[in-house]
């Protein structure tokens, strides 16, 4: 007579952060449309239902892909900033340096981050967890923002200037190659004054 097989129960250090991991990981290789529940995890290695006791549906795992994107995307821009030169005008340069770097680098996390879309919680959740990156180029603009001008003028400017920048390289528009930095750094040049 044989004894009945005990099931045994998977364990997972940290089955949300590999989720995740997963899910970057998926983008990474198909872009947005490879991304699902049950993709996730497989690479895992959990059950398909595990995703479930984490997030709420795709849209969920999404939210919280976008959570480490802009984390990722914060410290690259931080990165960049903290080398060479410190003045104001230069970190300038290093963040928008960052920005189009991560852009290039992370083209599928870059789109997740700026192009959610799901319910208005959801939504809510990740316009909090963008604080931070935004709060690097308020910081960065704000010794060039001239006196009596509104800062979020300055800022909108900034940001307008390098995402369009690197949406028109993630598209093509430089002929198919990463665009050239030193193009919108000229123009950056144009914005603000120096202290």
């Amino acid at each position: 007579m044989t004894e009945p097989k005990t099931k045994t129960k998977h364990h997972h250090g940290n089955l949300r952060t590999a989720l995740i991991a997963a899910g970057i990981d998926l983008l990474e290789e198909g872009g947005v449309d490879a991304l699902t529940l049950r993709k996730c995890a497989a690479r895992a290695g959990v059950s398909h239902a595990a995703p479930a006791h984490h997030f709420d549906g795709i849209d969920g795992l999404r939210v919280a892909i976008a959570e480490e994107g802009f984390r990722r995307f914060r410290r690259r821009m931080l990165d960049f900033a903290d080398t060479g030169d410190q003045s104001p005008r230069r970190r300038l340069h290093g963040i928008c340096k960052g920005y189009l770097a991560f852009a290039r680098e992370d083209p599928a996390l870059y789109d997740v981050i700026f192009s959610f879309r799901a319910n208005s919680q959801q939504i809510a959740q990740v316009q909090e967890n963008s604080a931070p990156a935004y709060q690097v180029l308020r910081d960065t603009c704000a010794p060039l923002v001239p006196p009596g001008t509104d800062p979020i003028v300055i800022e909108t400017q900034v940001w307008s200037l390098v995402h369009g920048y690197a949406l028109l390289g993630m598209t093509g528009r430089f002929g198919g190659g990463p665009p050239p930095d030193g193009e919108v750094l000229a123009l950056l040049n144009s914005i603000g004054t120096d202290p």
